[in-house]
């Protein structure tokens, strides 16, 4: 193998992996002196000239001219009869310039150069990647199912490198099979074992930003801003609109004609009900818009502990929770209040304040209750097990505990 070769050889690498010439050039460069420093146990004496265009490296052996007979190291020093061979007109103490033949390496030590240059050039190629990746957090990139295992997915974009779509990034809906198309966000990038790993998510807030940018122009251009965005991926998401043009409403630009707009988004998400509302900084009206369909009577708030109790009708209080809690879940973390419910109106003559079960209920569970806005056994009974178990801390067996002494109380 000729210098020739070698360089025409990772031409083609630089040019499947996008490595520009000037770092090719000072990749290789630092392989041959590597190599020559080895070989010389110095390299101060080396000068190297790499043209990647022409596919041709040369090196030059600088040595210093001595008297015949004292060449101590052949390396670096010329006797001064064979440096008048080269140019008659040397002379004692000057320095002869000699080229250093390629195949003076020998085939062993040309296959190791190749060798430390694909494994620098692959080095380059991670961090590059690595880089590349890493501005693009929080952008969509579109990709390709390469191979679907049971906790992640592999997924190839359009310069055929790997991206990782983890069991638990995937919408619970998703389902992919080899070959489709498919559309995420860029989480995050680590390094594992010096190779970088390209997370990507359809459950973080910012791939559901980044699709209304997609879907709706004024949000891309920046007259509507999305101030806040919660999810539970799948079910619900809550979307805080703001626009600083009276002339645009924010909410009906982001839905679209009867709901052209966000049709698109519902569908790539599996049919995600989305609730688009208006951002205020009053947080009354913040909440009463982030509790919607359900209507509200009054709010109660302590800004102190970030708390507020909404009361509602009797009617309205399955609303507000919500199929599973996602509704209360999700205004709560949006609005950035923990909201207690309380039930107005009407008084069941038959029903029990959870205050005379003190001696049956530890009264620690009973204020765990109360501060779900649940302060009468019919309103604990109410609620499923699953929404107790997620609105509160109790374990499922103390809730169905809790279930049996109140159900009992009405038999």
């Amino acid at each position: 193998m000729n210098s020739l070769e070698l360089i025409e050889s990772f031409s083609e690498f630089k040019e499947n992996k996008s490595i520009d010439k000037q770092t090719m050039q000072h990749v290789l460069e630092d392989v041959f002196r590597s190599m020559l420093k080895k070989k010389f146990d110095t390299d101060e004496h080396i000068d190297i000239v790499v043209n990647i265009d022409k596919g041709d490296v040369q090196i030059f052996i600088n040595k210093e001219i001595v008297d015949d007979g004292e060449v101590e190291d052949s390396n670096m020093e010329i006797a001064y009869s064979d440096a008048i061979k080269i140019e008659p007109d040397f002379e004692i103490g000057e320095e002869v310039t000699e080229e250093f033949k390629f195949e003076d390496f020998g085939r062993r030590n040309i296959l190791s150069l190749r060798q430390n240059l694909i494994s620098r050039i692959m080095e380059l190629e991670k961090d590059q990647l690595y880089r590349v990746y890493k501005e693009r957090v929080g952008e969509v990139v579109t990709g390709e199912v390469y191979q679907v295992w049971k906790k992640e997915i592999m997924v190839m974009d359009d310069e055929g490198n790997e991206l990782i779509l983890p069991k638990s990034e995937q919408i619970p809906a998703d389902y992919f099979k080899k070959g489709e198309s498919i559309r995420a966000v860029v989480a995050k990038v680590d390094m594992r074992n010096s190779s970088p790993v390209i997370i990507l998510s359809r459950t973080a807030p910012e791939f559901l930003e980044r699709l209304f940018e997609l879907e709706v122009p004024e949000v891309f251009d920046g007259l509507i801003t999305i101030k806040n965005i919660q999810r539970e991926p799948g079910e619900r998401a809550k979307v805080s609109v703001e626009s600083y043009d009276d002339r645009i409403d924010p909410v009906g630009a982001c839905v679209g004609m009867k709901g052209s707009r966000i049709h698109g988004i519902v569908r790539e998400l599996k049919n995600e009900n989305i609730d688009v509302i208006n951002y205020t900084s009053n947080p009354q009206l913040y909440i009463q818009r982030a509790l919607s369909p359900a209507k509200i009577t009054s709010i109660e708030i302590e800004e102190e502990s970030k708390r507020a109790r909404v009361y509602l009708r009797p009617d309205q209080v399955s609303l507000a929770i919500g199929k599973g809690g996602h509704n209360i879940k999700l205004a709560g973390r949006l609005t950035g209040y923990e909201l207690d419910v309380y039930r107005e109106g009407e008084v069941d003559v038959d029903d029990v304040n959870l205050d005379e079960f003190t001696d049956e209920i530890d009264a620690w569970i009973i204020d765990e209750l109360k501060a779900i806005g649940c302060d009468t056994a019919k309103s604990v009974l109410e609620l499923t097990v699953e929404d107790m178990a997620s609105r509160t801390d109790l374990e499922e067996e103390t809730i169905l505990e809790v279930f049996k002494i109140l159900s009992a109380e009405f038999e």
